[in-house]
């Protein structure tokens, strides 16, 4: 074990003591309570089992075998979740094939930042994955169930499950991915069409069938934006089927994979004699263990938000200082778009998530003395599920990397740290992701363009205002003003012009998503600028200092002048109604800042 990893975890466990605690004992009262159906009332039981097969029915009478509850975000015009509708019929059937029973106990609502970014819809983005943590819960409260099966994938959706997972850790709890879609047009192809785009020099038919190229089939994004740092992340906590994470849609392997879930699970309740609840495989290692994985892999910013609320669900205090050590002592070992060319099944084929465990525990940067869905040690994650004739095996992960230009050893990895860190100034504090940022562009220095939307900045941009050294502040943004939507949007715009020869880089209380790449974006900037945050004080002109290798975000101001200074006013106020906008000012108001989780479950 890497004493300095060590030292963070017992950090965090200190500082968690007494959150961890209450809900530890929270979760051991309602294990007490035991099997819930048992304790219904002949019409609650009724009710609960009524549109149920007779076989199924006798055995939810009895209530001696585990009834499985599935949560789903299926729905079938999105790509990633489309797969999942054929689920529970599989998963009824793999149940009943151990003597166990499953139901669906609800679904989830399933956002794309894909379908809506750039659209006032975007504002209700970050917020669905609180709505998701409700609803999981919601579904899961009928008192029907032993176990449960989380059927998502993407953004929100995942960590939203989690996060609602988590108030019933007394259960056990599988998370059942749909994989990714198979290869099309390539991630930097896709890119480049888009900024040729944005230049004028590409049509809109040509961008279409580029897009169309790209995103092209059933299946998750093959993209390394938050939807696959999600499953990475699944892996390297021990929630999945070991290798679960990037098996891709429509396969035998993957239906296998999701059968060998539903029998798992029945395994693990609390009739069985292998009890293995959720409560018990997210703890302080695990956390600190995704954090790792996530760093190591030049996986999604957005997890530097989503993260601290799952690890505040389950009693755990993190924050971006952690994130910014355990980076400091992480190494970069794989190379997927944004960071690299290659996509999730380049990085699947060349050794995946199995290798990557594997190499960051022979040195001693993964707790591997944690619980997981398949037993006793992070170990099991390194083997890799094969079919022989036709039944799932599993068998030892690569112990080589099949391609050094995807994946490489965390002894000669790619980058000796991993990929955010923490910016500190007179701005306030932002992570940046610095994996796919060229070393020449990790320092900035230049004067300011401050916009309130999106929109304006693109204006600027087509009236050719842009064509210099600039740091677009683009403020208004956060999780109180809008929703904090993404702005990934803005990213073809300032590739232009980084690629024309000028210094750019972007300062946001915003979001920007994994999928982001080679301009230097200090993001989630806290306090936020409605709050009073620093970035009201900007304005145009101001020289700003983005410095990765110092950690440095300061407006070059001098101090009494930026001390005097009063906050702008929200020059653009936020659209309140329309796309149901209206229904969730309540959060609005309630939501907290983004290092601590940009929810509100957590308490402002």
């Amino acid at each position: 074990m890497d004493p300095r990893l060590d030292a963070i975890t017992r950090r965090i466990a200190e500082r968690s003591a007494s959150s961890r605690q209450a809900y530890l004992s929270r979760i051991d009262e309602m294990r007490r309570e035991g099997p819930q159906r048992g304790n219904l009332s002949c019409s609650n039981l009724a009710h609960a089992f009524a549109a149920s097969e007779p076989e199924d029915k006798q055995s939810l009478k009895l209530t001696e075998a585990a009834n499985i509850g599935i949560v789903t975000s299926y729905n079938d015009m999105l790509s990633a979740h489309q797969p999942l509708g054929a689920y529970p019929d599989i998963i009824k059937r793999a149940a009943n094939s151990v003597g166990c029973t499953a139901q669906v106990a609800g679904g989830v609502p399933a956002m794309c930042d894909g379908v809506i970014q750039g659209t006032p819809a975007g504002e209700l983005s970050l917020f669905s994955r609180d709505i998701i943590a409700a609803a999981t819960a919601i579904s899961l409260s009928h008192n029907m169930f032993d176990g449960a099966l989380c059927l998502g994938v993407c953004d929100k959706i995942l960590p939203g499950l989690l996060i609602g997972a988590l108030s019933f850790g007394h259960l056990p709890v599988i998370f059942v991915p749909g994989g990714p879609m198979t290869s099309g047009l390539s991630n930097p192809e896709k890119a480049k069409v888009r900024q040729l785009f944005t230049e004028g020099k590409a049509s809109r038919e040509e961008l279409l069938e580029a897009e169309s190229a790209a995103y092209h089939g059933k299946g998750t994004c093959t993209f390394y934006g938050t939807a696959n740092s999600n499953q990475m992340l699944m892996e390297v906590m021990g929630l999945h089927i070991p290798g679960a994470a990037f098996e891709p849609t429509g396969t035998v392997l993957r239906e296998r994979l999701t059968e060998a879930a539903a029998q798992r699970v029945c395994k693990i309740t609390a009739l069985g004699r292998e009890y293995i609840p959720l409560a018990e495989i997210v703890d302080e290692k695990s956390i600190v263990n995704a954090m790792v994985g996530l760093l190591a892999t030049g996986g999604s910013t957005n997890h530097s938000i989503h993260w601290v609320t799952i690890a505040r669900a389950a009693g755990i205090i993190i924050d971006w200082q952690d994130f910014s050590e355990l980076s400091a002592i992480t190494p970069l070992v794989s190379h997927i778009y944004p960071n690299g060319s290659a996509d999730v099944n380049h990085f699947h084929a060349a050794g995946g998530s199995a290798y990557v465990i594997r190499t960051l525990l022979d040195s001693g940067l993964l707790h591997e003395d944690v619980n997981t869905n398949w037993g006793p040690g992070l170990r099991n994650y390194t083997l890799e599920p094969r079919l022989q004739d036709g039944i799932l095996h599993h068998v030892e992960g690569a112990a080589e990397s099949a391609d050094l230009e995807v994946l490489r050893p965390a002894t000669d990895p790619f980058d000796r740290e991993g990929g955010l860190r923490l910016l500190e100034g007179n701005l306030g504090r932002s992570v940046i992701k610095v994996s796919a940022v060229a070393p020449e562009h990790r320092t900035v220095e230049a004067p300011a363009r401050v916009f309130a939307s999106q929109q304006a900045f693109q204006a600027a941009f087509e009236a050719g205002e842009l064509n210099r050294d600039v740091i677009a502040v683009v403020r208004f943004q956060g999780p109180h003003a809008n929703g904090m939507p993404e702005l990934h949007k803005l990213t073809p715009y300032l590739g232009s012009l980084q690629d024309r020869g000028y210094r750019v880089a972007l300062v946001t209380d915003g979001r920007m998503s994994g999928a982001s790449g080679k301009i230097p974006a200090a993001i989630h900037v806290s306090p936020e600028a409605l709050a009073g945050g620093p970035l009201a004080r900007v304005r145009d002109g101001d020289v700003i200092r983005l410095d990765c290798e110092s950690s440095e975000l300061q407006a070059l101001v001098p101090a009494d002048e930026w001390r005097e200074r009063k906050p702008v006013r929200n020059d653009a106020e936020a659209r309140t109604y329309g796309l149901g906008l209206e229904l969730f000012g309540f959060m609005r108001n309630a939501i907290n800042e983004a290092e601590a989780g940009a929810t509100v479950f957590n308490g402002n």
